[in-house]
C-alpha cells in the first residue's frame, strides 16, 4: 500500500492539524503579506513566494523546485489569479512529495524477526523519547519489544531510557557507564533472540563528533549485531528536531555521510513554526520521513502520511 493511500484515523488527523497549527499560521501570514494588493501571479509574486518558502524552512533547493513547477503552470495557464495560489502551492508541493521514491511506511517488516532498529541523532533532538513512543506503538500492536541502551557516554541517556522501558512495560538491556556501545548492542540482540522478541530498538550515542569517529562507532555496532543477526540492523532511523529548522538539514547531511540512514523521524513539530522543514528534508535526502512528532503525549508520534501532512499544513485557521 502506498504511503499516501493509508487510512488516517480521525483522532490522528486532529492531532496533526493541531501540531502543525503554528507552522500553518506563520506560512499563511507570510503569503498574505506577499500578495497583498496583487491580482495575478507574476514574477514579483513568485520572487516574494520564494522568500516565504525559504523563510518557512522549506530549504533553498526544494524552494527552487517548487517555484519552477509554479512558473511552468503559470506559463501553461497564461493567467493565474493570486486567489488560486494556495491551492496551486498545495498541489505542487504534494506533487513534489509524490515524485519521491518513498517506501511503504508500515512500521516494520514482519518477515524479519527480530526486526532491529538502530536509532541515531544528536543529543536533545528527542531521540530517547522517540524510542519510548515507538516501543509503545509496537507493544500496542501486540509486538514484543526489547530496548538497548547503547548510549553509554551519558548517564542521563541510559536513565531516561530505563524510565521509558518501565513506563511502556518492555525489557531493557544496559551496562555500566562508559561500556563499549557495541557490546551493549550485541547483548541486546542476543537477549531479543532468546526472548523471541519481534522488535529491537537500539539507542546510540548522540554526539556529532568528527565524521570518521562517528562512522567507525556505528559501523562497529552494526558488525557485532550481525554476529547474531546477519542482516541487522534492518532500519537505521535518524531523529531530527524539526524546531531547529535548517540545522536539521545540516544534521541530516552529517549522519547520512557517516552511515546508511534508511528512515527519518522529525520531532517537536507542535512547538514550532518551522514545519516546512519536513517538506525540504523529504525532498532533499530521498530518504523516507517515516515518523513525525506532533505532540507530547505518548501516542503523538505518527507514521508520516505525506498527503495528510500537506493538507494539515495548508489548512486555513
Amino acid at each position: 500500500m502506498s504511503w499516501f493511500k493509508k487510512i488516517f484515523k480521525k483522532e490522528d488527523k486532529e492531532t496533526l492539524d493541531k501540531g502543525l497549527e503554528k507552522s500553518s499560521q506563520g506560512f499563511f501570514d507570510k503569503i498574505s503579506r506577499a500578495v497583498v494588493g496583487k491580482n495575478t501571479v507574476d514574477d514579483e509574486v513568485l520572487d516574494d513566494l520564494e522568500e516565504v518558502l525559504i523563510a518557512s524552512d522549506v530549504g533553498a533547493e526544494t524552494t527552487i523546485k517548487i517555484i519552477k513547477r509554479i512558473e511552468e503552470r503559470v506559463a501553461r495557464d497564461k493567467y493565474v489569479n493570486v486567489s488560486e495560489l494556495d491551492n496551486i502551492l498545495r498541489e505542487e508541493i504534494t506533487g513534489l512529495l509524490l515524485d519521491n521514491p518513498h517506501l511503504d511506511t508500515d512500521n516494520i517488516d514482519t518477515s524479519k524477526k527480530p526486526y532491529v532498529i538502530m536509532v541515531v541523532g544528536v543529543n536533545g533532538v528527542g531521540k530517547t523519547t522517540t524510542i519510548g513512543k515507538l516501543a509503545h506503538q509496537f507493544k500496542s500492536q501486540g509486538l514484543k519489544v526489547v530496548l538497548g541502551a547503547a548510549d553509554t557516554f551519558r548517564a542521563a541517556a541510559v536513565d531516561q531510557l530505563v524510565i521509558w522501558s518501565e513506563r511502556v512495560g518492555v525489557p531493557i538491556v544496559k551496562q555500566e557507564m562508559g561500556s563499549d556501545p557495541a557490546s551493549v548492542a550485541f547483548d541486546t540482540v542476543q537477549s531479543a533472540v532468546a526472548q523471541n522478541a519481534d522488535v529491537v530498538i537500539i539507542d546510540t550515542a548522540g554526539r556529532l563528533h568528527n565524521k570518521v569517529n562517528l562512522m567507525n562507532e556505528l559501523s562497529k555496532i552494526k558488525r557485532v549485531m550481525q554476529k547474531v543477526i546477519p542482516d541487522a540492523p534492518h532500519e537505521v532511523l535518524l531523529v531530527l528536531d524539526g524546531s531547529t529548522g535548517q540545522n536539521a538539514f545540516e544534521q541530516a547531511k552529517q549522519f547520512t555521510a557517516a552511515t546508511e540512514v534508511t528512515a527519518l523521524a522529525v520531532t517537536k513539530l507542535d512547538g514550532t513554526a518551522k514545519g516546512g522543514v519536513v517538506i525540504g528534508i523529504s525532498d532533499q535526502f530521498q530518504i523516507p520521513v517515516k515518523y513525525i512528532g506532533v505532540g507530547e503525549k505518548i501516542q503523538d508520534l505518527q507514521i508520516f502520511n505525506g498527503m495528510e501532512f500537506v493538507n494539515s499544513f495548508f489548512k486555513k485557521r
